[in-house]
């Protein structure tokens, strides 16, 4: 007992504030746990079988969706019927489908589709997860030997998921600190990639090559006066090879001419080039020069049947 009591004693002469702060809190757990109040059950408010009648009998709920809304009238009043292939029939009638990915016709395709029938059946649909948690097949690893291939490059990697490529290839590349030079044409998927980047982003006007190189010139002079810096940061252009926006291509031959001077690198979205440009549908880096330059993407949903988006690189 007298050792309990010295010790409290040397506490309060030794730290005051820090036992009075301890007594306050002893103070209030005694306090909650003594007058803490006890719930009655009169709190309870219960009602008669008449008062919850007349409750549910007065709700009158609302449907989620409203059965009219003009937008609903107009999707519903002109229906596409069969697959989305080169022609649909709405009301009987064939038209030209111009609202489509499926460049190449591939969707329709009977031969095509047999053969992705007989794959699922053995394969499945794939592992529905990343491959370093859930594996791959052969299939995939053939498949992306074969794309590396016909592109003339080292490697493709497959995606299972097209607007996943662009969108996850330039963070894994580009981070805080960085810089991206990116084109204000560029799609949607490149914009979340760009906010996911949490890199410096320095838009350039649509195609605009003397805008690109006077950012780039910029940057090059606040290089100069700290070299160091410099050494730590990386830069990249962000372009597509044919723009979903405006349809017209980007300038490949002058931006590499840029990338060499300035010393970026170049991410090219090939997502609506690929299958399309050049005499084998190699996309546009192929078209107008050979493979010398770091990673570009292609979205092959785009025109081909199965979901797969392989990204490509030397």
């Amino acid at each position: 007992m007298e050792g309990l009591l010295g010790t409290v004693y040397d506490s309060v002469t030794g730290s005051p504030v820090h036992m009075a702060l301890e007594s306050a809190f002893v103070a209030l757990f005694v306090y909650m746990i003594v007058f803490r109040k006890k719930k009655s059950k009169d709190d309870d408010l219960e009602l008669s079988e008449e008062e919850k009648d007349k409750i549910i009998s007065e709700w009158n709920p609302q449907p989620l969706v409203p059965e009219h809304m003009i937008c609903n009238e107009r999707n519903l009043s002109d229906k596409i019927e069969g697959k989305i292939a080169k022609k649909v029939l709405i009301e009987g009638k064939e038209y030209f489908n111009m609202a489509t990915n499926n460049f190449l016709n591939f969707v329709g395709n009977e031969k095509i589709e047999a053969a992705a029938k007989k794959a699922i059946k053995q394969y499945g649909v794939g592992s529905c997860g990343p491959r370093s948690f859930y594996g791959t097949v052969d299939i995939h690893l053939e498949a992306e030997k074969k794309i590396a291939q016909f592109m003339g490059v080292e490697e493709a990697v497959l995606y299972s998921f097209g607007f996943a490529t662009i969108a996850s290839s330039i963070p894994a590349y580009s981070k805080r600190g960085d810089i991206i030079y990116a084109d204000k044409a560029c799609n949607f998927a490149i914009q979340k990639a760009l906010q996911a980047s949490r890199s410096r982003i320095e838009w350039f006007e649509h195609n605009d090559m003397s805008d690109l190189e006077r950012l780039l010139k910029e940057q090059q002079e606040k290089d100069k006066k700290n070299p160091k810096k410099a050494q730590e940061v990386r830069k990249f252009i962000i372009i597509e090879g044919l723009y979903a926006k405006t349809a017209d291509l980007c300038p490949l031959p002058r931006i590499m001419e840029l990338k060499w001077k300035y010393k970026v690198r170049v991410f090219m979205d090939e997502s609506l080039s690929f299958g399309v440009v050049g005499k084998r549908g190699r996309a546009l880096l192929a078209f107008l020069l050979t493979s010398d330059y770091a990673v570009w993407c292609q979205v092959m949903e785009c025109f081909a049947l199965y979901s797969h988006h392989p990204v490509e690189g030397s």
